[in-house]
């Protein structure tokens, strides 16, 4: 039997090999992994063009079908996760080619808003700066006690975070497109409109999914509509906010903080504008980046490949 060639891309961290055991495979398999950023490569189709077999990690390099009709020997797509919105399943699906994804049960996504909830709201960001510039206690922190978190997206991640915002004692509401109130009176939340989501929230994390409705969906106006001092944090998809109201309003100190974990270009260019504005915490796209989740992803590629050559395909999006 011919060897499938097997493409692993964006590892950034080199762990392909650590978080799964791929001699497993044996010599059913030929993998090359890419640990370095290949979406915006214009010869990508020609890099791609000889692999069987492509894995993905979330939406870091995306798959359009213009890409799928270059991929002459492509029979199997793996997405790290069970939805990636950077994948045309539909050209993928008209040209037999089987989609499949790994177990996503994780809670780093949710963790990680949670520890920028707390940097942002107590002002962590500014005081660690300061302590390495010599200085000592120049900004007086807030509680999370008795303040409000608006969520947008009573999804998972969204349904995570309630857990941790009711240890601290805060009064949680909640609001989405699909969101009912029977659903958020089942965890104790308090349903209201998309007006009042902005208006009564102290600290606003979204955890809602991008989509033609969430796509700029909080621009000048939203964040015009939040409290002087407020924060927002945003661990779901970059486009969901208009960015650069987000730092308009942060430069007019409209909202006192925002942290972001992700972007509408990704990875984030060096010189980009939000690298240096103010009272604005960036992480690099880490919400999914930790052991846990990555045992799942890694071992989930190799459970796909298995499955594939057995002709009895898991996890099987399309």
């Amino acid at each position: 039997m011919k060897k499938l060639k097997v493409a692993v891309l964006d590892d950034y961290q080199n762990v392909t090999r650590h978080f799964a055991s791929w001699e497993i495979l044996g010599d059913k398999i030929e993998l090359k992994v890419f640990n370095e950023y290949i979406g915006d490569d214009p010869h990508l189709s020609e890099k791609l063009s000889d692999y069987d077999i492509l894995c993905l990690m979330r939406e870091r390099t995306p798959l359009p079908g213009t890409l799928i009709n270059k991929l002459p020997n492509l029979k199997l797509v793996i997405t790290s996760g069970m939805w990636n919105a950077s994948v045309d399943a539909a050209t993928l699906k008209e040209k037999n080619i089987v989609y499949c994804g790994t177990e996503t049960k994780i809670h780093s996504t949710a963790e990680l808003a949670w520890a920028l909830i707390m940097n942002s709201w107590r002002g962590l960001q500014t005081e660690i700066e300061n302590m390495k510039d010599g200085n000592w206690q120049t900004t007086i922190g807030r509680g999370l006690k008795g303040n409000t978190l608006g969520i947008f997206g009573l999804g998972k991640q969204g349904l995570q975070v309630v857990e941790y915002a009711k240890a601290f004692g805060m009064k949680v509401i909640a609001w989405s497109h699909n969101l009912k109130q029977e659903a958020c009176e089942k965890v104790g939340v308090e349903y209201v409109s998309s007006t009042d989501l902005f208006k009564m929230s102290d600290i606003l994390t979204i955890h809602t999914r991008l989509s033609d409705r969430t796509i700029g969906y909080i621009d000048k106006k939203k964040i015009n509509l939040m409290k002087k001092g407020s924060v927002i944090v945003n661990t779901s998809r970059g486009p969901i906010i208009k960015e650069q109201d987000l730092i308009d309003a942060l430069n007019n100190d409209v909202i006192s903080c925002a942290a972001l974990d992700v972007y509408d270009q990704e990875p984030l260019p060096k010189d980009h504008i939000l690298r240096k504005t103010k009272n604005l915490i960036l992480t690099p796209h880490i919400g999914y980046v930790s052991e846990e989740a990555y045992e799942k992803f890694f071992n989930g590629y190799l459970k796909a490949i298995k499955g594939f050559i057995g002709k009895k395909p898991v996890n099987q999006i399309s």
